[in-house]
């Protein structure tokens, strides 16, 4: 894009987004991008008490300017009007007019114009700017602040990807760190100070505004400040001293001088975060941390570290006396305790005090002489600060409850300003506060220990799991080794472990690093990160946990003092000297938990007297136990409740199990404390534990459930008849219990939360294969979860309360239990149980029943405390969908859980209903503004979990929409596309007041450029695009578009364009969005066209451009400014400029190269439609050069694909082969695309232009012509294309593996759902690799034979099939591209002498591969037909020549013999193909290459000296085998058809009688004994006569297929197959004897030819002929072949001839009746011809007079008489050419068009279809002649004498005139005579092979040499017949009457004898030869025929150099004829 067009970073990226980029939550961000965003900004970073600097006369002037320069060079235009604006917001704000313009650019980028503008009045429009402007000049100053905190903790990490950026650039705006800190302080105070100004001071709302931006810019302050002490600046005693002064000084933020104006709830709770913020930083920069480590600690009086406070004597006891000074101030009470562990570590480090430090050493330390206070300075403050009544804990527990800095979800209500909610930092300081004072204080002595345990759960447990986890890993890993102390919390709730039970098990639960509880009320969503990938933080937490539990050293017990006295007594109380009281056990006791206390242990007492006492038993225990005992307790306790009062359930066996010595004690009986609701809440607690440790945690959970069932059983568990109750068991009955109770009145606040609970800890239990069955069996029993299909459940009603709090814990939990269920059925697929996996199913299809009609229609209607927790339901019900729907696609017949997910497509997609589809579409159109504000808000947690949603639901609906396509309901729009397609009211949003209308597309295309949304909803809006687009092109009738859908087209296709086209975005998108662009172009045309423009073509723009075209001077070049500023990149410019570099992106990312040539391959695709468009780039000489080069550039060897190990990428397994093959299977991709643009160009430079010799080539072909023509090069180009690296031996493997040890898994199951244009190729290709690991773990879980060898193998062997897959598929697309490239290049190359034998030769070397190929199966048989298709290509492009070299004839005969080895290979045989076995057939593309071999094979054996022996022998195996093949083929064919009507079995029947017509001919076939034996054995020619009778020879059974094939099915190949037949007099007798004649006499339309209705023309199928005429004519043909093969030896089948002619009498008669007055069409020409052919050949064929047959006489008369007045209408036609054009009608489009392609002319016989139809008429003519010759036995009247002439009939009229109403006469011969020889005299005296007429699609062009041919025939035939028959009226003794008089039908019912005729002959009066001489009847007759003869005789003999060969002189024999008769009869 050139500089013009050059965006500004500065303007495009706010503060606020480069805030965001800097924090990672812009993934699409490059990092050379965050440089460049950067490295502008300097001043303003540098400058932060004015980042925006002050209006200056200079920054003016530029204004006033056309242009600016901003600081990263980019010029900007300002408009007129802008100018007002931009000082407007100067003067208002106070900032430098360049930054004013900035801020106005980017407002309006970014913001748009505030929506009162558009209608207000210009003087007001600036006031209103400024007023909406100014919030947004707020927050960019906030944000200046905020950029740099990122910065700060990416230089503290240096894994963080922008560190070496941080480091670089922080050092660059602070280079000296100390001084920056000072000016934040200074610069916080001086806000402090700062008074309002007086202007705002009118208005309150706006000088509170002023006020609340005043106290935010001070917060964010103090968090940079705290960012910067963290790590950026060291905590020096002066910077100390400075914050310390600053922060008491300021009351910690609570003195302002505007704090009147900050009295509302904003201002106080900005107001309570400066005061945490400053609470932080006087703890963080005292470091106690370092404090606590003596090694670090230095109190000397020369420090080694002098940056350090304590290390300069002054500086702590400055900060002392500030400390006591304030120590009485609540608010200071954690520094103050802070300061107290300062001073004891700098005491307990310096025994004897440096010099420097004695003075201060002297004043904490306690005086003798002090009374107040023996202890040190240090304890003192200590003890004040924990006393009870002390407010710390109180300080502590509400900043850590309430305060938006440890709370995200106060901070997003309150709308807080701190940036960063909860950061790791803000929490690690206070654990260092709190570590600090249990190092300080005795936990004993603290005041209120149930404080400190609610502060500690509310540090350690209460926030994020990764805000908590590296702390509590901390504590685990270094604090609880660091001393006793620090874990001493934990030793004292253990010592009162289990009398105070929850204690213990709250603080060991918030140890575990899981985060707060989903029921939290400081939760932001439940379960947030359930299901993600566990840290390794939390697993060390977790199992520290649990082996801390499961190991207590101590067991705590309240005895009753009474049980140690007695005879009986169960302990003894000792008391001794210096070990106080103990106790001791007399007998053994079982404790609750199981384990046996043994006799005369002895216990610790806690207690002083009194009836009780406390003891503390040295006993080692699992807690574990007595947790389980606890519910196992509870359950009992329920039962007995729910029993009721009368005690009608009872706990059974009571008597002693372990014998008389035992003591059991109950876990009652322990003492352990009890309230009301106590027991609900204590096993609450005890499942949150549970499950915190448990959850994602498979291992841990596996341990846990061990230490529960190890050892003796609870003791709460007495029925001793059953197996005691484990974890599932329990946890079930409690949770059934808990929704049981439905009664409002007796439900509990912590009902919900031990709902929840349970349902986590079931789900959590499910990942353990041993336990994960009990946990389906005892769902499947209880109604209470889903219901049935009688009732919905107790869930359904304590769903419902959870409604009207607007908390969904419960929800999240049951969403959560079912998506566990389902992951644990579908990984857990096996074939031996399937009962099991039936109840599995029934459970889900009832939880999938409620959670739809529950939940997922009606959640977006409830009301949320949190708006997460609305985008986590979403999320999950989609989640679970999506999950349904790639395990089990319902393409698959065979597929697990058939049933459910056919219950979820049916919802979304076949019974779908607006309820169902609403809350899929409203949460997508309603996202994309949902998601800015949250980002605004900075509730980056909320953001995170729309982004999800918005994952799942695009996902979601791809999947639906890619499902309808091969749906039997692909053709119908279905709701989800209806809903998309339709623009709804603002969605579902709760930021959008305004009752907008959004498009639903209009969003999904917003999402694909937003950078707030990841890097994975871009690409799946981009896909439901993909998928919608597609969706829709098939829907009918109308199908609806994307672009209608756009409000915005142009600059929607502009921001795809820049996706594409920009370096740094995402190439998963880049590709995604070209895969898309690619599809518009093919689907739609106006979506298409702006793709390639860029932009719609507006009449303004055109006028624009043809005004620049046209004016010129100072008008021109405005015009030309306006087009240019006009221009927009387009998707083709985009492509453009990448080819220019089309070898780098080659060697680095051919992925991109595929995309950018699929992209422009599709371009070509519809090049037509844009060929204005594509102008330019059809010329464009570069264009083409790069992609020939592309399509001619060698890729490299072919990679191997056999997996052997795995690497992880981008933290995915793969292949360690998948970047070779899938970069190699890139380029030839690219490769392929490249071949195919060089193709469709060239297609359309021949569609626009012709292939004339005159026309110029176009420049693809001209730029690929060079490497065609190289031999080399184009084999290597073909060589490389056609092969394939399919494998079928790793198919075979697999599937043997899966069968042997996997059974019920099939590859079907594995399959991808992805379309093949979205797929990716590499190893994930053809199956998923995922799904296969999530199939395997049923196997592993199996404990079968498998282990892990087994899996890996069987994965490799996987991933080994996806990249064969991908080099197979990526090489088939090569093979097809130059398959199109050859067949485009016939034209130009098919004329090429030099071309043929390059391309031959290849062929040679292709087939012989083809030939040799050994693979089998089905995917081998598609490639084996693709490779077929390329050598058909290139055969066609090589051709038929008329003269072959021998290098030709060698390579051909090569062909040869490869066919053959086709034919006959066994691993792809063509039988199969035939026969149907192959999913794709390949046996057309074989027969069509069998065909071109017979038919050169003839050509050459035509040719002398051509082949040799062994190359003839060669052709004869050939044919011999292609006719074994294609016999055997017609035989199934046959009988296949006379089954059904087929249009596949038509085209293989047109294939197969082809090549069987080639390969009887006799020159490569001269014996016909063994195919015609074939064709006997198979019979086929009576099965062809068979299907022929029963075929529909019209069509009019289906006449669409009619309209669309213009021919019926079957019928003309069969005739064809009889013509063949008929051809070979062999095979012609066969045909005659197995009842030809009666076939077609009993067929189809035989009813209409014997009424003679057959018509040239069907109304049912206009501008064609009519295929039953076409039939007819066909049938006449076949005939007359049958007769002329047989001859005079037809074995009376003449006489059955005849008896067709009879029966097809009246069609015959009226082809034969037609006159000059009738239309005349070439096919009604065609069937006269046939009609005449048929009777010539019966009267060549019949036997002498001695036997002829009276039925084939009587009807050769019959036609005699016809064909004389036929002859008369022929030579009235021929010699009135005029007139016969007016007759003239073409019947057909191409006729139509050939005939009015030519001007007319006042030359008939110029116009070349005219010329052709006198020709035919000519021979028409001739045809007839020869038949009346043969009728008459003219030759035996010219050979022998009158005596022996076997007829005296005179056929013709005796006279010499022309008359059209009676038949010809001797005057019409010799008249057709003239006309013949005048043309003939034209003829000769013009070349022999001088075209006459031009070639058509039908017909070859008519010669000199064939027209003479014609002509000489018909002059002779007229002059023999003229001649013979005048001699015979010569020789009449009476009057002559013409035999044509005497018969007139066809008839076989006539027998006439018709006496009055004969009495007529009679009464004539006899007269002389030479009566009638002198009379002068005939005298004028033989002279002009004479006359005729003697002016034939030169042109004839002249003829004969035309014909090229000499022949007889008839005329000279015709003449001395003539004058020897009628010499005589004178």
């Amino acid at each position: 894009m050139s500089d013009d067009f050059k965006r500004s970073d500065l303007i495009d990226v706010t503060y606020q987004q480069l805030h965001s980029i800097l924090s990672g939550h812009h993934e699409r961000v490059h990092l050379d991008q965050i440089a460049q965003y950067l490295e502008p900004r300097k001043r303003q970073f540098k400058e932060l008490s004015r980042p925006f600097g002050k209006p200056s006369d200079a920054s003016r002037s530029i204004i006033n300017k056309s242009s600016a320069t901003l600081a990263d060079g980019v010029a900007v235009k300002i408009e007129e009007p802008d100018k007002e604006f931009i000082f407007a917001i100067s003067k208002s704000l106070e900032i430098d007019e360049i930054q004013a313009l900035v801020l106005l650019r980017s407002f309006l980028y970014n913001e748009g114009l505030p929506p009162t503008a558009e209608d207000a009045s210009s003087s007001s429009l600036a006031q209103e700017l400024v007023e909406a402007i100014t919030p947004f000049y707020y927050s960019e100053r906030l944000f200046v602040f905020r950029a740099l905190i990122p910065l700060f903790r990416a230089l503290e990490d240096p894994e963080d990807p922008i560190h070496t950026i941080s480091s670089k650039f922080l050092n660059e705006i602070i280079p000296d760190r100390p001084a920056f800190v000072h000016s934040l302080i200074d610069e916080y105070v001086r806000k402090t100070k700062e008074i309002l100004p007086e202007s705002l001071s009118t208005n309150p709302k706006v000088a509170s505004r002023w006020a609340k931006q005043n106290l935010k810019e001070q917060l964010v302050i103090l968090e940079v400040l705290f960012w910067t002490m963290w790590g950026f600046v060291p905590c020096s005693g002066s910077l100390v001293e400075k914050i310390y002064e600053t922060g008491y000084a300021c009351r910690l933020g609570q003195q302002q001088e505007n704090k009147r104006l900050l009295l509302d709830e904003e201002g106080q709770s900005a107001l309570a975060d400066c005061l945490a913020f400053w609470q932080l930083i006087m703890v963080e920069v005292l470091e106690l941390e370092k404090m606590s480590d003596p090694e670090q600690l230095e109190v000397s009086d020369d420090p080694v570290d002098k940056t350090f406070y304590a290390t300069s004597p002054k500086s702590v006891q400055k900060i002392h006396d500030m400390v006591l000074t304030h120590q009485a101030d609540p608010l200071t009470y954690c520094t103050t305790l802070a300061w107290a562990f300062v001073l004891s570590r700098m005491v307990e480090k310096a025994k004897e005090a440096p010099e420097s430090y004695k003075a201060f050493f002297d004043s904490i330390r306690p005086s003798h002489l002090s009374r107040s206070s023996p202890d040190p300075k240090y304890v003192e403050l200590g003890k004040k600060c924990t006393e009870k009544g002390s407010p710390l804990f109180q300080i502590l527990a509400n900043m850590l409850t309430n305060s938006p800095l440890f709370v995200t979800a106060a901070a997003w209500k309150r709308g807080s300003t701190v940036t960063d909610p909860n950061a790791v930092a803000f929490r690690s300081v206070l654990k260092g506060l709190v570590i600090a004072l249990v190092e300080l204080v005795l936990v004993e002595e603290v005041g209120d220990f149930d404080a400190l345990v609610d502060v500690w759960i509310s540090l350690f447990g209460r926030s994020e799991s990764r805000s908590i986890s590296g702390i509590c890993t901390q504590f685990w890993q270094a604090d609880w080794h660091t001393g006793k102390a620090r874990r001493a919390i934990f030793d004292v709730a253990r010592t009162r472990f289990p009398i105070h039970f929850k204690p213990l098990i709250r603080l060991l639960r918030s140890m575990t690093a899981s985060g707060f509880l989903d029921y939290d009320t400081l939760s932001i969503a439940g379960h947030s990160d359930e299901g993600e990938l566990v840290s390794d933080e939390r697993l060390i937490c977790a199992s520290h946990v649990f082996f801390y539990l499961e190991t207590l050293p101590t067991y705590t017990q309240v005895i009753p003092m009474n049980a140690c006295s007695g005879a009986h007594a169960l302990y003894e109380r000792m008391e001794k000297p210096n070990q106080g009281v103990t106790f001791s056990n007399t007998r053994p006791i079982t404790l609750p938990g199981g384990t046996t206390l043994p006799a005369r242990s002895v216990g610790r007492s806690l207690s002083d007297g009194g009836e009780y006492g406390v003891i503390v038993w040295l006993h080692e225990h699992s807690g574990w136990k007595l947790i389980l005992e606890l519910l196992t307790d509870y359950v009992n306790r329920q039962r007995m409740i729910s029993s009721g009062a009368s005690g009608a359930y009872q706990d059974v066996s009571f008597g002693r199990r372990n014998g008389p010595q035992v003591k059991v004690i109950r876990l009652e009986e322990v003492g352990m404390e009890s309230d009301d609701g106590d027991a609900e809440e204590t096993v609450m607690h005890c499942l949150d534990l549970v499950r915190s440790l448990i959850q994602d945690n498979p291992t841990q959970a596996e341990q846990l459930m061990q230490a529960l069932e190890t050892g003796a059983p609870v003791v709460a568990h007495t029925m001793t008849e059953s197996q005691p109750p484990d974890l599932v068991q329990l946890t079930t009955m409690i949770l059934e219990h808990a929704l049981s109770q439905t009664n409002s009145r007796t439900r509990t606040q912590l009902r919900p939360q031990l709902i929840t609970s349970a349902m986590s800890v079931l789900s959590a239990l499910l990942a353990l294969p041993n336990y994960s069955n009990r946990v389906w069996l005892y769902i499947r029993s209880t109604t209470a979860l889903f219901g049935n299909e009688r009732s919905t459940g107790f869930a359904s009603g304590a769903l419902a309360a959870e409604r009207a709090m607007g908390q969904y814990t419960m929800t999240l939990g049951l969403l959560h239990l079912v998506k566990q269920l389902f992951q644990e059925a579908s990984a857990s697929i096996l074939p031996d149980n399937p009962r099991l996996q039936q109840i599995k199913e029934e459970v889900l299809l009832r939880a999938a029943r409620f959670i739809h009609t529950e939940i997922w229609v009606e959640h977006l209607g409830w009301k949320y405390t949190q708006l997460g927790d609305r985008f986590e339901i979403g999320r999950r019900v989609t989640a679970l969908y999506v999950k349904v729907l790639e395990h089990a696609p319902p393409t698959l017949e065979e597929r697990p859980f058939a049933a459910l997910s056919q219950a979820i497509v049916d919802a979304l997609l076949y019974k779908a209903t607006s309820s169902t589809i609403n809350p899929l579409v409203s949460s997508i159109t309603s996202g994309n503004q949902s998601l800015k504000n949250l980002y605004s808000a900075r509730r980056y947690g909320d953001a995170r979990r729309l982004t999800s949603l918005l994952e799942s639901h695009l996902r979601l609906t791809w999947l639906v929409l890619t499902y309808k396509q091969t749906s039997e309901a692909a053709s119908r729009p279905c709701l989800l596309e209806q809903a998309l397609c339709a623009r709804i009211t603002g969605g579902m949003s709760v930021h959008i007041s305004s009752r907008t209308k959004v498009d639903p597309i209009d969003v999904l295309a917003l999402y694909v450029k937003e950078r707030d949304a990841g890097t994975v909803v871009p690409v799946e809006a981009i896909r439901v695009l993909h998928a919608l687009c597609k969706s829709l092109s098939t829907v009918q009738p109308s199908p609806p578009t994307i672009i209608a859908h756009l409000s915005n087209p142009e600059a929607t296709v502009a921001s795809l364009v820049r996706i594409v086209q920009h370096p740094y975005e995402d190439m998963a998108l880049r590709n995604a969005v070209w895969t898309f662009i690619s599809l518009g172009v093919d689907k739609e045309p106006a979506l298409a066209g702006l793709f390639v423009t860029g932009k719609f073509r507006t009449s303004s723009e055109v006028a624009a451009k043809d005004k620049g075209k046209g004016k010129a001077g100072d008008d021109g070049k405005v015009a030309e400014k306006e087009v240019e500023k006009s221009k927009t990149t387009s998707a083709i410019d985009v492509a453009r400029d990448l080819l220019i570099n089309w070898r780098h992106i080659w060697d680095v990312n051919p992925q991109l190269l595929s995309s950018v040539l699929g992209f422009v391959d599709m371009v070509w695709q519809h090049g037509l439609e844009h060929k204005a468009a594509l102008q330019v780039l059809h010329e464009d000489k570069g264009f083409w050069e790069q992609l020939t080069a592309v399509a001619c550039e060698e890729v490299g060897p072919m990679p191997e694909y056999e997996t052997t190990e795995f690497e992880v990428i981008d933290g995915m397994k793969h292949s360690n082969l998948h970047g070779a093959v899938s970069t190699h299977a890139y380029k030839v991709s690219a490769k392929s695309h490249a071949v195919n643009i060089l193709a469709r160009d060239i297609d359309i430079h021949l569609r626009l232009h012709g292939n004339a010799p005159s026309t110029k080539k176009p420049a693809s072909f001209l730029q690929l012509s060079p490497r065609l023509h190289s031999a080399d090069e184009l084999n290597d180009l073909v060589c490389e294309a056609a092969p394939s690296s399919y494998d079928p031996e790793i198919y075979d493997a697999l599937l043997a593996q899966l069968k042997e040890n996997y059974r019920g898994l099939t590859l079907e199951q594995l399959a991808c759902q992805e379309p093949l244009e979205q797929r990716e190729f590499g190893d994930s290709f053809a199956f998923s690799v995922p799904l296969l690991r999530r199939r395997l773990l049923a196997y592993a879980k199996s404990g079968d034979a498998m282990d892990d060898n087994f899996d890996s193998l069987v994965e490799k062997q996987l991933l080994s099939i996806n990249l064969n897959l991908s080099l197979a598929h990526s090489q088939a697309a090569l093979a097809e591209s130059w398959q199109l490239l050859f067949r485009q290049v016939v034209p130009y190359l098919r004329a090429d002498t030099s071309v043929r034998p390059i391309v031959l030769a290849i062929s040679a070397t292709v087939s012989y591969d083809i030939a040799k190929e050994d693979r089998s199966g089905d995917m081998m048989a598609t490639i084996h037909g693709r490779r077929l298709s390329l050598l058909l290509a290139m055969i066609e492009l090589a051709w038929f020549s008329p003269s072959d070299k021998p290098p030709e004839v060698t390579s051909f005969i090569e062909i040869v013999r490869n066919v053959h080895g086709i034919i006959t290979n066994d691993a792809q045989s063509p039988a199969k193909s035939l026969l149907g076995m192959v999913s794709i057939p390949f046996h057309r593309t074989l027969l069509q290459i069998m065909y071109f071999c017979a038919r050169h094979c003839r050509n050459l054996v035509r040719r002398p000296k051509i082949i040799n022996a062994e190359q003839r022998l060669a052709i004869t195996s050939l044919v011999e085998t292609s006719l074994t093949l294609v016999v055997d083929a017609l035989k199934l064919v046959f009988e296949s058809a006379s089954t059904r009507q087929d249009p596949e079995l038509d085209r293989d029947m047109e294939l197969l009688v082809a090549v069987f017509e080639q390969c009887v001919h006799s020159e490569v076939n001269p014996s016909s004994t063994l195919w015609l034996t074939r064709c006997q054995e198979t019979d086929i020619i009576r099965g062809s006569l068979n299907l022929f009778v029963r075929s529909d020879l019209v069509g009019l059974s289906d006449l669409p297929l009619l309209l669309a094939k213009k021919r019926p099915l079957y019928a003309p190949h069969l005739l064809l197959f009889h013509m063949t037949l008929a051809s070979i007099p062999t095979a012609a007798e066969r045909l005659a004897s197995e009842g030809v004649l009666a076939a077609y006499s009993n067929n189809f339309i035989s009813a209409a030819i014997s009424a003679g209705m057959i018509n040239v023309v069907l109304p049912e199928l206009p501008n064609e002929r009519s295929p039953a005429h076409r039939a007819y004519c066909s049938m006449l043909a076949i005939v007359t072949g049958i007769i002329s093969a047989l001859g005079k030896f037809n074995h009376y089948f003449d006489a059955e001839t005849s008896g067709f002619v009879q029966l097809y009498g009246e069609q015959i008669l009226r082809a034969l009746k037609w006159t000059i007055g009738d239309p005349i069409t070439f096919a009604l020409l065609e069937e006269i011809e046939l009609v005449v052919n048929l009777f010539q050949a019966i009267a060549l064929s019949a036997p002498s007079a001695a036997s002829t047959n009276s039925a084939v006489d009587k009807v050769l008369k019959t036609f005699s008489i016809h064909a004389l007045q036929l002859l008369q209408q022929l030579n009235y036609a021929i010699t009135h050419p005029n007139h016969l054009t007016s007759l003239f009608e073409p019947l057909t489009n191409e006729e139509r068009t050939q005939f009015e392609k030519d001007p007319p002319t006042s030359e008939p016989l110029k116009h070349p279809m005219i010329a052709r139809l006198v020709h035919r008429l000519y021979r028409l003519s001739g045809n007839i002649i020869t038949t009346l010759i043969a009728t008459s036995h003219a030759e035996a009247i010219l050979l022998g004498h009158e005596d022996s002439w076997t007829t005296k009939d005179v056929t013709v009229r005796p006279h010499g005139k022309i008359i059209l109403s009676e038949p010809a006469s001797i005057g019409t011969l010799q008249g057709l005579g003239t006309s013949t020889l005048d043309l003939l005299r034209e003829l000769v005296n013009r070349p022999a092979h001088q075209s006459l007429t031009p070639t058509t699609s039908n017909q070859d062009p008519l010669d000199v040499r064939e027209a003479v041919l014609t002509a000489r025939r018909n002059l002779e035939g007229v002059l023999m017949y003229a001649v013979t028959q005048l001699v015979i009226i010569l020789s009449q003794e009476d009057d002559v009457v013409p035999a044509a008089e005497e018969e007139e039908s066809m008839s076989v019912d006539t027998q006439r004898a018709d006496a009055s005729k004969a009495d007529r002959r009679a009464q004539r009066t006899s007269m002389t030869i030479g009566e009638r001489l002198r009379r002068g009847m005939t005298g004028e007759m033989v002279t002009d025929l004479q006359s005729l003869l003697n002016k034939s005789k030169p042109i004839i003999a002249k003829s004969n150099e035309v014909i090229g060969k000499e022949s007889v002189d008839l005329t000279q024999v015709l003449s001395r004829f003539l004058n020897d008769r009628v010499g005589m009869s004178v």
